[in-house]
């Protein structure tokens, strides 16, 4: 049963993530890019710097956290399992080329992180306990009708139900699920740790930190984000540099691959053979997987940012794109394609990849051909660090997505208790469904959050000019 159910979800997963959702997913990125002059590119080494200021780590204005804080948070829930395994897994399927189309989606994906967090702030409104709350479902709810009228309140209201009820499944599966099996996984393949033993330690790991709530999840994320991005970079860092004279091939490779129409393989890519549209497909999903730009759940935590400008706090949350995917996926991808493990890549009759080779699997091998047994224990550390700390920012995510469903906080402790329990479960659960079953409702995000973005785009635009006016 549980095979034919494991089928069904790939089934689906092939369906959602297929030419559709790509042109949604990249093609609202290039709209609002251009819809916005192309400001967030323009803009982004005022982003980065905003970000690094001893402004970003005071809180001024209204709101519940720091903008550092903030940030940490949402970077603590994108920088996960998909830098390390979801990479890995892409290149193994998709070929080189599918980390140029991680890129590429990403770069208009600043400008989608940057829109959804803009939004989220310059609507959120405050819970009953005086908390801020928004993201996606709020800014349906009272931009929408804000901009067009009372008369789409409703077409608002409906398209933040949605949302959040998306936003809350989705917790479970790209929060959760994979991220406790990847840490599992990894334990277990480097020194053999029982996957029981490990799903024990998450689970009670987890409640211990989101029963403190965000202030709790954004204190940790503001120590171990940082730490565990320059621990796992530097250790990237020097497996490419081991291998420093396969870089230019290897970049000829991803180039190639990207967009030939036909499959083809050889040189980087070893003994994998894709084509454009494989590469396209694994790169974008994965790339969403990991930065999550355009899926709105960076919203929700961006709306809890103390701020006296919304425009300020979404452009220090759009740089989580860039930190994510052309700062950590990209040495993720490099050490793999220069590290020569790609040659080594075994398939089953079907043509696709073992289990032994895709994943954090590969991601070790890579490692392991120049740090040797100390790589393994790095992929593992950074890994468990990096999945953890996502679990913790998606539990706030679907904590406030649940509070808005239900009008209330009542509902919190029961989620988080929950929530922890299937942290739990995700450690032992196969590692093809749990991502598939995040991909589906990656997709689902995605929809309403497009929307929502496309018909209130237009004002934001004059406060971006605005804002940049003030600046000079």
């Amino acid at each position: 049963m549980l095979e034919s159910f494991s089928k069904l979800v790939e089934t689906i997963d092939g369906i959602v993530w297929g030419p559709i959702m790509l042109t949604i997913l990249v093609g609202t990125g290039i709209y609002l890019t251009i819809r916005t002059g192309f400001l967030c590119w323009r803009n982004l080494p005022f982003a980065i710097s905003s970000t690094l200021s001893k402004e970003a780590r005071t809180k001024k204005g209204e709101g519940d956290v720091s903008p550092f804080a903030c940030l940490c948070t949402a970077l603590a829930a994108t920088i996960g399992t998909g830098n390390i395994a979801g990479v890995a897994s892409a290149l193994a399927v998709g070929g080189p080329g599918a980390l140029v189309w991680m890129w590429i989606s990403a770069a208009f994906g600043i400008t989608s992180k940057f829109t959804e967090c803009a939004l989220a702030v310059k609507y959120r409104i405050t819970n009953d306990k005086g908390e801020m709350l928004g993201g996606p479902m709020i800014t349906a709810e009272y931009g929408i009708p804000a901009v067009y009228g009372e008369k789409y309140k409703g077409f608002g209201k409906v398209l933040g139900i949605l949302f959040a009820l998306f936003a809350v499944f989705a917790s479970f599966g790209i929060g959760n699920l994979t991220q406790g099996n990847s840490i599992a996984t990894a334990f277990n393949n480097v020194c053999g740790a029982p996957m029981m033993v490990v799903a024990a330690i998450v689970g009670l790991a987890t409640l211990a930190v989101v029963v403190g709530g965000l202030d709790s999840i954004s204190k940790v994320s503001s120590v171990v984000v940082p730490a565990m991005a320059i621990f796992y970079f530097v250790g990237a860092v020097v497996v490419i540099l081991a291998h420093i004279t396969a870089v230019p091939g290897a970049i000829v490779d991803m180039i190639r691959m990207a967009f030939s129409v036909k499959a083809v393989g050889g040189g980087a890519a070893g003994a994998v053979v894709a084509s454009m549209m494989q590469a396209m497909s694994k790169g974008v999903a994965r790339g969403c997987f990991s930065n999550e730009a355009g899926m709105g759940s960076a919203a929700i935590t961006a709306s809890a940012a103390t701020t006296d400008s919304h425009v300020r706090q979404a452009y220090i949350n759009s740089t989580g794109t860039f930190w994510d995917t052309f700062v950590v996926c990209s040495v993720t991808g490099l050490s793999i394609l220069t590290s020569g493990v790609m040659n080594d890549i075994e398939f089953a009759t079907d043509g696709s990849p073992l289990p032994a080779w895709t994943g954090a699997n590969l991601t070790i091998a890579a490692f392991k051909t120049t740090l040797g047994p100390v790589g393994a224990w790095l992929v593992a550390i950074a890994l468990a660090l990096f999945a953890f700390s996502t679990i913790l920012g998606w539990e706030y995510h679907g904590e406030k997505a649940l509070e808005y469903l239900t009008s209330s906080t009542k509902a919190t402790m029961a989620y988080r208790v929950i929530f922890s329990v299937v942290a739990f479960f995700g450690c032992i659960t196969a590692f093809e469904l749990a991502w598939n079953i995040s991909d589906v409702l990656n997709a689902l995000m995605i929809l309403p959050n497009a929307i929502i973005m496309w018909m209130l785009v237009g004002p934001l635009v004059q406060d971006m000019k605005d804002f940049d006016k003030a600046k000079k």
